[in-house]
């Protein structure tokens, strides 16, 4: 995996709604759901995403809200594979019970 450039991630947040930088090697994004319960299914279904494909994301939930970082280890980096599975997470929230 060949890691972004500053131009490559700046462009591709501008795509991802609600993606912030959080320092040189991560993206980040905090979603909401009425409840707790709704917010572990999403994580249920992001984590079994992410273990299909071998990239594991930094996922956290605090009652309502589930806070997901993406970063990819071995290019010390942002990849096309965090821009890809952010875009799949913002799918999957889209469809989820809120």
């Amino acid at each position: 995996m060949e890691r972004l450039t500053e131009e490559q991630i700046e462009q591709a947040l501008q795509k991802l709604s609600d993606w912030k930088r959080v320092d040189k090697k991560w993206i980040q994004r905090k979603y909401r759901f009425k409840n707790y319960l709704a917010g572990v299914k999403f994580v249920h279904d992001i984590a079994n995403y992410s273990e299909n494909i071998q990239h594991h994301p930094f996922i956290s939930i605090d009652y309502k809200v589930v806070t997901v970082k993406l970063s990819s280890w071995q290019a010390k980096g942002l990849t096309d594979l965090d821009i890809k599975m952010a875009a799949n997470f913002d799918e999957v929230y889209e469809n989820e019970e809120k």
